[in-house]
């Protein structure tokens, strides 16, 4: 009996210490589980449980045109928020944040009284505005640094520099694809509180301060620019037309001096839509209809849209057949109005007239279908097309602004001879006029593809440069010698054939216009352009003109002709071109020089008057009544038709 008892006392210590062992083993289980699986995840949670943090914005970088003139910088403001468990009187704090920032009383209380640990009452709030709230000091209120975006020039080559959002990260142009750069890294304010939520006194608040961005030089020269949407705003205005676009860049490098479309919109207010129809019916459209309108203004065509070149392209058909030989500048055409290929009559502009006999020089003068079209034969569909990837018209161009297009052009199998014939002078295929003007340059510059670009470095706030942005010239599609050739025929085209509108006396200019009917043909829409560069013997300026579905006259030359002259005659100037005159140039009254006025410290009356008084041209820039600097400067001789521009802050 006495062993009976033994047994069980001993099986039930056994039992007992098998339990505790096992708990043992799962308590360390569990611990383990904790520390090392979870520790890291409870960790957080703790420090979030006894902290509250609230981030503080840096201040984004500027971008500078490339003589550091300020296109876009940031502007000191802040963000008022709120500590729900910090708050000691919610209906005051309340009606004070609704009365100083101008909201509705039951939106901010509904704010306040939310049971969370930091809520935002408004951001980018005017410092002013901010102090007044800080020294009030009230309980829970907390305001906090931030920084706005502001563009001193509004709608100043808009699609190019892009804007911000609420964020301050960037949307579109290159506020975007610089973004890494401009953006800065965040700062916190680090806050202990108990287990209420409220801040432990004994504790101070703790500053992680922010790293403010980088500013970005760019390309891009102010005074050019202002002139290239001068002039398209002008041109697009008196001819009704759809949209326009100027863009300058040196052929040599690759950098775009001026990037210029309209209708443009306001960089600081990009979300209000610039079309006045669209703007009186705004609260009609559905969240997804205002997004696509709002998309389409903000687009640049001249990256993002392909259309069909029409007769620039007959630039690159030249150069073809110079390079493999097929044509030199004394070859003999001759147009009958037009030509027929495979059973298929194709007309020369000119029809029903004919430019008759001609040599190649002349057929490029005349811009004469019917030569290119030979020409085109006799390089043969394969080289032709060969040469059109060497010139990159079904690749990008890599500028450095997002959504960059590339052509649309026919598959090379399937290029039968109307096709070729048509591709010879622009027709079938598109192309974007950024591409068009990227091979443009390869033609002029020794046959060197070049990356056409804005971005030129990031410098610090002390001025020093961190990151230049380096851009190789590519490979070489055609050699020097056809480029110098194609060069004094281009510049033919302006002082005697189709691109008379762009001569200025001085100056040697070559470039080739367009009038490309648009698609569905018959439709009566047109986009008139004019590629030029200049000096022609070693251009330091090629722009492009584009006037998209002009009312009345369309003609390249006709309408693109005179844009291009204006703003050559102020640009090459500028750039240092100086004029080299013929005697028989010399003789013609258009040439008359002028020293510039100084019209500094003048009242806008007696500038104007003063400027009337000596026969020469102003623009006006700024809201000032006085003027406070000019361009060019006083002292200077230019030309009596150059226009000075005048600005007044």
């Amino acid at each position: 009996m006495q062993n009976q008892v033994s047994l069980r006392l001993k099986r039930r210590i056994f039992i007992l210490m098998i339990g505790f062992i096992a708990g043992i083993l799962m308590m360390g289980t569990r611990l383990g589980y904790v520390q090392i699986v979870e520790g890291q995840k409870l960790q957080t949670l703790a420090k979030e449980q006894q902290t509250r943090n609230r981030t503080i914005a840096p201040t984004r970088g500027n971008i500078y045109d490339r003589n550091l003139n300020v296109l876009a910088k940031s502007a000191s403001v802040a963000t008022i928020g709120v500590v729900h468990a910090q708050v000691e009187d919610p209906e005051r704090v309340a009606k004070v944040l609704s009365e100083h920032l101008n909201m509705d009383y039951e939106e901010v209380y509904k704010k306040v009284t939310k049971v969370v640990a930091f809520v935002r009452i408004a951001t980018k709030v005017d410092k002013q505005i901010a102090d007044e709230i800080r020294a009030l000091d009230l309980p829970g209120v907390k305001v906090d640094e931030d920084s706005k975006r502001y563009y001193p020039f509004n709608t100043l080559a808009s699609q190019t520099l892009g804007f911000v959002g609420k964020d301050n990260q960037g949307i579109i142009g290159l506020e975007v694809k610089y973004d890494s750069y401009l953006k800065g890294t965040p700062g916190k304010i680090l806050m202990e509180t108990n287990g209420k939520g409220q801040r432990r006194e004994e504790e101070v608040e703790v500053r992680i301060d922010p790293i403010n961005g980088n500013h970005l030089v760019t390309t891009l020269d102010l005074t050019l620019q202002e002139y290239a949407e001068q002039a398209i705003e002008k041109a697009v205005e008196m001819k009704g037309a759809k949209r326009g676009a100027i863009i300058m860049m040196n052929p040599q490098n690759g950098e775009i001096y001026a990037l210029a479309t309209k209708p443009d919109f306001n960089l600081n207010d990009p979300f209000t839509i610039n079309d006045e129809a669209l703007a009186n019916s705004w609260e009609l459209y559905s969240s997804t209809e205002k997004q696509n309108y709002l998309n389409q203004m903000w687009r640049n065509f001249t990256i993002n849209d392909t259309y069909e070149p029409g007769s620039t392209f007959k630039i690159f058909t030249s150069a073809m057949g110079l390079e493999e030989g097929v044509v030199d500048e004394n070859s003999q055409f001759n147009c009958s109005g037009s030509r027929t290929v495979a059973g298929r009559t194709i007309k020369c502009w000119r029809s029903p007239r004919s430019h008759g006999a001609e040599t190649f020089v002349q057929g490029v003068q005349n811009s004469c279908n019917p030569v290119f079209m030979e020409v085109a034969e006799r390089i043969g569909a394969s080289k032709f097309y060969d040469y059109m990837i060497k010139f990159g018209f079904k690749s990008k161009t890599n500028i450095d602004l997002p959504g960059e297009a590339v052509g649309i052009l026919h598959n090379k199998n399937n290029i039968g001879p109307v096709e070729l014939a048509t591709m010879s002078f622009g027709q079938s295929f598109q192309i974007t006029p950024m591409q068009l003007l990227s091979a443009g340059a390869a033609a002029v510059n020794g046959g060197y593809k070049v990356t056409p670009h804005f971005g030129k470095e990031i410098i610090d706030d002390a001025g020093n440069v961190i990151t230049t942005f380096e851009y190789d010239k590519g490979e070489q599609i055609i050699s020097t010698e056809t480029s110098e050739r194609l060069k004094k025929i281009l510049e033919s085209v302006v002082s005697e054939g189709g691109g008379k509108k762009a001569y200025i006396p001085g100056y040697r200019i070559g470039g080739k216009t367009a009038t490309s009917q648009k698609l569905p043909r018959g439709s009566g829409k047109y986009t008139a352009s004019f590629l030029a560069f200049a000096p022609a013997e070693d251009p330091v300026l090629m722009a492009l003109v584009i006037i998209d579905e002009p009312q009345g006259t369309y003609y390249g030359g006709t309408i693109a002709g005179p844009v291009m002259k204006e703003i050559l005659a102020n640009a090459l100037p500028y750039l240092g071109v100086e004029p080299d005159y013929s005697e028989e140039e010399l003789q013609k009254e258009e040439v008359q020089k002028i020293e510039v006025p100084d019209f500094r410290g003048l009242t806008l009356t007696e500038a104007k008057k003063r400027a009337q008084e000596v026969g020469i041209a102003v623009d006006v820039q700024g809201e000032g009544k006085t003027i406070t600097s000019q361009f060019p400067l006083a002292g200077e001789t230019v030309n009596k038709t150059t226009k000075i521009i005048l600005y007044t802050q």
